[in-house]
């Protein structure tokens, strides 16, 4: 029996997750400011609306709250119809309490005109709004307010005007928050188009029923001491931690990340707390190269099954060991192989007890699935990225081949568009299935969630990939088996 909010594995029967659909706002991200706003290129926003993420809320619902979708398809995927079915806040909106719209909640507290008023305050501060413009989102209601909050845009006689930043990232909830067995790790963000994620996401949290009885187990990092007093960027070590970098593999296992987004000051600070609330016994840092491709540790790595991963074969004990055979790339010390930027350290709240080190993020894997989940050794499988095939193992990395989400125990949704690597997890014994046909087959009833096993689930993925997130970065478990 699945608790409210609990996560204690990476690959357990998901029963509730947080998720928020595209909004207006991914549709503003302009060219001259994609970068500013962590996105490599613009995406044509009704094509990853109703072509790609809409077929991902079925699936969602399929498996997590089928009462919310069953029977209803024809209606829902009727060309003569509109997409309110999918659209928080319309009274036809599905409103699951297992499929969590981030946006749902955000109306829910805005009901309560003390929140309001204090997130209204606190948006325009960090905005820099004028204070006629904070009394007139006052006057906006609970739902055009959210919709404002996330797209940044309103409608003001009969127009739609933009008068601040969109949050285009929101769609990546992982990024937001993580929980830990029952324990909400909030994030931390290093970029300034995050930040008001960040807000919203501590305010809902703190304050949405959905959490009652979670508020002392909401895990905040501060910053380092006296940090006002230090000076700029660059020459403090900041505290800066995304959820992408953060994999409970088991009730006493998190992996923690020190990547572009996440730094080691943050991830020192979460091992700390981890250990002195004791609610592990065991965290991993894992530092990757500071570079874009990686982003975060699920970019480069995620769970299929218990005894089963897709990595990057950058990050393979057969890539280091090639790598250590050639005597100059030894003498150079093995500069962009990945080795020379890859340290992975594993902390146990054992006084007394020295770390562990890793050599490879394989040989880490490998631990974990025998160790942890008692897997057997031999049985243990690394798919991958593109086969390890070149140039397709970075190409299909880049388009998130290494982000999987995993519904069930070896049932994942993954990019259609990662040829290379979709013929590895074959060989490796999952069966394939598009994610469309698999919609149609649970609605008239020839297969079922429990009936699928071993299975990737394919996903339209032409507009979704540009955003550089797959299913791992675009859901935020809150509840698994």
């Amino acid at each position: 029996m699945s608790k409210p909010v609990f996560v204690s594995y990476e690959t357990s029967r998901l029963r509730r997750v947080l998720i928020h659909s595209p909004d207006s706002g991914l549709g503003k991200v302009v060219p001259s400011k994609a970068q500013d706003w962590l996105f490599e290129d613009i995406v044509h926003l009704d094509t990853i609306r109703k072509d790609e993420y809409d077929h991902y809320i079925k699936l969602l619902l399929y498996f997590l709250d089928i009462e919310k979708i069953k029977g209803k398809l024809a209606d829902i995927d009727n060309p003569e119809g509109n997409r309110d079915f999918f659209k928080p806040g319309h009274p036809s909106y599905f409103q699951s309490d297992k499929v969590v719209e981030l946006q749902s909640l955000l109306i829910d507290i805005l009901h309560d005109d003390g929140i309001k008023s204090q997130l209204v305050a606190s948006v325009c501060a960090m905005e820099a709004c004028s204070f006629d413009l904070q009394q007139q989102l006052m006057e906006l209601g609970p739902s055009d307010l959210a919709k404002l909050f996330f797209s940044g845009t309103w409608q003001k006689e009969g127009k739609e005007e933009m008068i601040f930043p969109p949050t285009p990232n929101f769609i990546f909830t992982r990024d937001i928050g993580i929980v830990i067995n029952d324990h909400i790790l909030l994030n931390k963000p290093m970029k300034e188009a995050r930040k008001r994620e960040a807000l919203l996401a501590k305010y809902v949290f703190f304050h949405h029923p959905l959490f009652a009885g979670y508020q002392d187990k909401i895990i905040e990092l501060k910053e380092t001491e006296h940090h006002f007093l230090l000076p700029e960027e660059g020459e403090q070590p900041s505290v800066t931690l995304e959820g992408g970098d953060v994999m409970v593999v088991s009730p006493d296992h998190v992996l923690v990340g020190v990547s572009e987004r996440t730094s080691r000051e943050a991830a020192a600070q979460v091992v700390r707390l981890l250990f002195a609330e004791n609610i592990v016994n065991k965290v991993t840092v894992v530092r990757i190269p500071n570079k874009r491709d990686y982003m975060h540790i699920d970019t480069v790595f995620t769970q299929l099954k218990r005894n089963v991963w897709v990595l990057l074969g950058e990050f393979s004990n057969k890539r280091i060991d090639e790598t250590k055979a050639d005597p100059i790339n030894q003498a150079l010390g093995a500069h962009g192989s990945g080795e020379s930027d890859l340290e992975i350290i594993q902390f146990t709240n054992t006084p007394g007890l020295a770390p562990k080190y890793f050599k490879s993020l394989e040989d880490l894997l490998v631990d974990i699935s025998v160790h942890d989940l008692k897997a057997d050794s031999g049985d243990v499988k690394i798919i991958l990225s593109g086969n390890d095939e070149f140039p397709f193992d970075a190409r299909e990395q880049w388009t998130d081949s290494c982000n999987v989400l995993a519904l069930k125990e070896g049932v994942v949704l993954a990019y259609d568009r990662n040829d290379k690597t979709n013929e590895a997890f074959v060989q490796a014994g999952f069966g394939l299935v598009d994610g469309r046909d698999l919609i149609r087959d649970l609605e008239s009833g020839k297969t079922t969630v429990d009936a699928i096993q071993d299975t990737v689930i394919l996903m339209p993925s032409a507009e979704l990939s540009r955003a550089r997130g797959g299913f791992h970065c675009m859901s935020m478990p809150l509840s698994r088996d």
